[in-house]
């Protein structure tokens, strides 16, 4: 496997953990592996039944999901991407959910990326060639005929020399108990209600000649699952894509991580460490983990519209301005109207927060400057209450809105954990089992197990 590691957002590497499909192993991403060197490091896992692990005990779907989490948990550190090709997609999307609820001891994952991934729902797949794909294991391991029958099945052309010899080796090696409970079982579970929906960045790329599980397949099963899913087709293509087209899947991987994965700001490794301990309530964890997911850069407003989110993005520059990698603060705040959440108070003179932001937007529009070095004045004075714009909101109105503005604005920056620990808040690590508080509370005093730089500070806007 490569070393060499290209930095995400704040310098930290970024690591692609990939799960196999049925009858393959991790040895499968090694040329997609070195295809990426320098851009994402590839790191596969061999599941139970499979590769490596061929001789470990039968597991079920759930004890190969918890498995994966073993594994990360003893080595991802510093930002990450979680992948699986075919039945490797499933067991991702499984592991994925608990990761974002917290119920794993992880985080920092940032992304996914599937490839002709088997959905959370049972998989779509023809009877009669599941019971032939069970009849090659009646009599033990999959003979050398069979797996070649397999290969010629799921690839739309000949692999080379180097990819058949791997994908033979592989389909002979596995556990002829671990294929038959795919096969059984696995394919036919339902996680559908586990999984959930994974407001992920997420890349699927699929081949034009698969089957059951290719490109024009695959966003009716998992448009619903990952509703920031971006569809690749590769033509040509069968299902065994890492060994098929490891250079078009390369190409797509690393567009995806320069345009979706690699933006926003990423948590410093001693704030993960603390975020995975048990020092972290796992509901908490899980609130985390989804605030720390970059944001979606198509990102299509659900209360304002596009030109009132323009406005709230250049106010939100002026009260929060980011150095680096930035939140999409003012996309956050839209999303937060459109659930219905807030602070659980408004101002008796102004309407509903979302009536009252569009109202807001819109009078401040009405004389917006279109020089950026003008802005922070009109918005001082709107502040102040001295704005003689005439709009849906008098000068009081604009003012109350503003402040409210201002606060959901701040207090969004505020809830991402690479801004806690910016501002080195680490109040959030006193829940776990049993609950874990602090010894002392004094000024100047750092605890043990609190990361080095508590008690830093921040410089604010002028605006704010």
């Amino acid at each position: 496997m490569p070393t060499d590691t290209a930095p995400a957002p704040g310098g930290a590497p970024l690591t692609l953990y990939m799960l196999h499909a049925l009858g393959a192993s991790a040895g499968s991403f090694d040329r997609l592996a070195d295809e990426l060197a320098g851009v994402v490091h590839v790191v596969g896992i061999d599941l139970p039944g499979f590769g490596s692990a061929a001789s470990a005990p039968d597991a079920t779907v759930d004890e190969t999901v918890d498995h994966v989490i073993h594994r990360l948990a003893a080595h991802a550190r510093g930002p990450w991407m979680l992948g699986g090709h075919s039945m490797g997609g499933k067991i991702a999307a499984l592991v994925a959910s608990r990761v974002l609820r917290g119920d794993a001891p992880l985080f920092g994952l940032r992304g996914m990326v599937l490839m002709a991934p088997s959905p959370p729902r049972p998989e779509p797949m023809d009877e009669e060639r599941r019971a032939l794909m069970l009849s090659w294991v009646d009599d033990g391991a999959i003979s050398e005929a069979d797996a070649e029958t397999f290969i010629d099945q799921n690839t739309a052309e000949p692999l080379d020399a180097g990819a058949q010899s791997l994908a033979l080796a592989d389909l002979r090696r596995t556990s002829p108990t671990a294929w038959r409970a795919w096969l059984e079982t696995g394919s036919r579970v339902d996680a559908t209600a586990a999984v959930g929906t994974l407001d992920v960045p997420a890349l699927v790329i699929a081949g034009a000649d698969d089957a059951d599980l290719g490109a024009s397949a695959q966003p009716e099963l998992l448009a619903s699952v990952y509703p920031r899913a971006h569809f690749v087709t590769l033509e040509a293509t069968g299902h065994m894509i890492p060994l098929e087209r490891h250079l078009d899947a390369a190409a797509a991987i690393s567009r995806f991580v320069a345009e979706e994965v690699g933006v926003g700001p990423v948590v410093p490794d001693e704030w993960v460490e603390l975020i995975r301990s048990e020092r972290v309530d796992a509901r908490v964890r899980g609130a985390l983990a989804r605030r720390a997911l970059p944001d979606d850069h198509g990102y299509a407003p659900a209360v304002l519209d596009m030109a009132q989110l323009t406005l709230l993005r250049e106010i939100a520059d002026l009260v929060v301005p980011q150095e680096g990698p930035a939140i999409d603060i003012a996309a956050r705040v839209d999303a937060q109207l459109a659930r219905g959440e807030g602070d659980g108070w408004r101002n008796a003179d102004l309407p509903g927060d979302p009536e009252a932001y569009r109202r807001g937007l819109d009078t401040l529009a009405a004389a917006w400057p279109t020089d950026p070095s003008e802005r922070s004045d009109r918005l001082k004075a709107a502040i102040e209450g001295d704005s003689d714009l005439d709009g849906p909101l008098d000068a009081a109105q604009l003012k109350a809105w503003l402040e409210d503005a201002r606060n959901d604005l701040v207090r969004q920056w505020l809830a991402h954990p690479a801004s806690m620990a910016r501002v080195g808040y680490d109040g959030f690590a006193t829940g776990g089992r049993p609950m874990r508080g602090y010894v002392e509370l004094r000024l100047g005093r750092r605890e043990d197990w609190e990361p080095a730089n508590v008690g830093g500070t921040i410089a604010t806007g002028d605006a704010a």
